[in-house]
């Protein structure tokens, strides 16, 4: 493991990653920041936890409408398949709750 020391939102961090990792590592902090800074600028809100909520959302938006690359699934965004892995999952927890109950 390497160690990176990064700063968000003006706040020094030591983080450890595999040495491979670094670069991937290095790109989330400087979005992560940038998603901050964007966020406390607005100045609608002030406190660091809130900023930092704020941003994960906004994040976390931005990662669940990723669209899948062309192929097959081509234009899906990332959060439909997640739903769509949580529906099959409930449907098969529906479908084994079932058959217990009938033995």
């Amino acid at each position: 493991m390497e160690r990176i020391d990064v700063s968000i939102l003006g706040r020094d961090y030591s983080l450890a990653c595999p040495p491979e990792q670094k670069d991937a590592l290095l790109a989330a902090v400087r979005h992560v920041d940038q998603r901050m800074l964007g966020v406390k600028g607005s100045g609608k809100v002030s406190s660091n936890e809130r900023i930092a909520v704020m941003a994960a959302i906004q994040i976390a938006v931005e990662l669940l409408s990723m669209r899948a690359p062309d192929g097959p699934l081509g234009g899906v965004a990332l959060g439909d398949f997640k739903r769509r892995i949580d529906d099959m999952n409930a449907t098969l927890d529906e479908v084994s709750i079932n058959s217990v109950q009938q033995r």
